[in-house]
């Protein structure tokens, strides 16, 4: 029978245990250009470290200019620019400037992102997680949609997360106006809108030649995102023990970081999607869709997988993306 959704896994050859260096071997990308959010630390610092390896010129824009000088020290072949995504002015300014270089830009990866902060609000009064993990990068891809184009074969990565199955988007009170916040309502509703963009995204710019993925890069040991957040929920989630230690057998099933940034590396580089995209992807990999047949444990980090139907559903992500213009006094027409 054939199949009535491209949103089932098509057995790529790697999975949960594959590292971003394997995925990417064979894979020549000199003379390419990439634009990495966030690729100074964590999983983008080990995408931008394997996208140079295989000769790819990779632009950071960055927030902490000291950090990122300090993390990036010793890689060649990349480029930092100033950003901040809560920043409307300053996501016009830097694709601005990298317009103005006439340069085609073949892989945009939205990697940067934040959790487990109080309600914020940027000077428009849009919630910061929604702000920076979503309408963020949805500005930024708007920008530099001339350059994505004139690459002819761009593709364009949103980095997720389950995270999504948190929350559906909110379309009545998106910015906690009227509802209490939860700091994880705000994350799980700014990466569903990741995974929704990545599917009108897709429909829209394919006949464009511009590609576009969402995904989960897996529970992965060592990077910032969980800095703020509460021992008490690890505790109570049984993945660390009463003095706030991580357990031995859990940590033992996360991922490295080598192996966080796999399906990242395997949405932008693999041939297998030469002819598909606005999926949402894990362990290099299309995910499968959540219905319900997932038990998901989280003292089992392979059991954190599957994609919520609502976070693909394509009413959803037309709506968003209207949304997305009204709330940001956009208009994207990818022509």
């Amino acid at each position: 029978m054939k199949p009535t959704t491209v949103q089932q896994p098509i057995n790529s050859g790697f999975d949960a245990e594959s590292t971003a260096q394997e995925v990417i071997k064979g894979i020549d990308f000199s003379g390419k250009i990439a634009i990495v959010t966030g690729g100074y630390a964590g999983i983008g610092l080990e995408t931008t470290r394997i996208l140079v390896s295989a000769g790819a010129k990779v632009i950071i824009p960055v927030r902490d200019l000291e950090k990122a000088e300090k993390n990036l020290a010793g890689i060649s072949n990349i480029e930092l620019e100033k950003l901040d995504l809560m920043n409307p002015e300053s996501i016009e300014n830097f694709a601005e400037k990298f317009l103005t270089s006439g340069r085609p830009l073949d892989l945009l990866i939205n990697n940067a992102g934040i959790m487990w902060v109080p309600l914020q609000r940027d000077s428009r009064g849009i919630e910061s997680q929604l702000a920076v993990n979503y309408l963020g990068q949805f500005h930024l891809t708007f920008k530099l949609w001339p350059a994505l184009k004139k690459a002819d074969g761009a593709r364009v990565i949103n980095v997720s997360s389950f995270g999504h199955q948190m929350s559906p988007f909110n379309f009545e009170d998106p910015n906690f106006e009227k509802r209490e916040y939860q700091t994880l309502l705000g994350y799980g509703q700014s990466k569903t809108a990741c995974n929704l963009f990545a599917v009108e995204l897709d429909k829209r710019a394919k006949e464009f030649n511009v590609r576009a993925y969402s995904l989960h890069p897996g529970s992965v040991y060592g990077t910032d995102l969980g800095r703020d957040e509460p021992i008490d929920l690890y505790i109570q989630m049984g993945t660390h023990d009463e003095t706030g230690t991580i357990k031995p057998e859990v940590e033992a099933k996360l991922k490295t970081v080598p192996q966080g940034a796999a399906t990242t590396i395997w949405c932008a580089t693999s041939p297998l999607l030469e002819n598909l995209g606005g999926v949402y992807c894990e362990n290099c990999d299309i995910a499968e869709i959540d219905l319900g047949q997932i038990e998901h444990r989280y003292d089992n980090p392979s059991t954190i997988r599957g994609v919520q139907p609502y976070s693909i559903n394509k009413e959803n992500a037309e709506r968003l993306w209207k949304l997305s213009e009204e709330m940001l006094g956009i208009q994207f027409d990818v022509e």
